[in-house]
């Protein structure tokens, strides 16, 4: 079951929705989870017989999780509302480190580095068990909708 606080700030939602709960949130951080069902259908696609998460959706739920993080920081209680919203402007220095299998749980955390006028310059990591899966700098502008 997905938190109450995440559709709260962000639109996304099933099946677009990478993030399951929020662990910990403060001005500049946060960290949240993600559980991959084994039945999840994109692993029936991507390497049939040996399945594993797609290192761009480790990325978009790192992406969405800072997405969060701005959200909160702005004070917004509702996704629909007139307030600013984070686009995604630059993937910077991605890595992967690790394997996401079928029923694994990624820890995501997500630092928010600088903020210049409307541009925010953030870091995240995923991580299973400890052990670094994917990590990447990126970038959001907060536009109107």
């Amino acid at each position: 079951m997905t938190d109450a606080r995440i559709t709260a700030l962000i639109p996304h939602r099933p099946p677009f929705l990478w993030v399951d709960r929020i662990v910990s949130l403060s001005p500049d951080r946060i960290e949240t989870e993600k559980t991959f069902p084994e039945d999840l259908e994109v692993f029936a696609g991507h390497y049939p017989g040996n399945p594993l998460m797609p290192g761009v959706l480790l990325c978009e739920a790192i992406f969405q999780s800072g997405a969060l993080l701005l959200a909160a920081s702005l004070g917004k209680t509702d996704h629909s509302s007139d307030s600013l919203i984070p686009v995604l402007t630059r993937i910077r220095d991605t890595r992967f480190k690790r394997r996401v299998l079928p029923g694994e749980t990624i820890t995501i955390t997500v630092d928010l580095i600088e903020t210049v006028a409307s541009l925010c310059l953030l870091k995240g990591t995923a991580k299973v068990a400890g052990k670094t899966a994917a990590k990447t700098e990126f970038s959001c502008a907060l536009i109107s909708p």
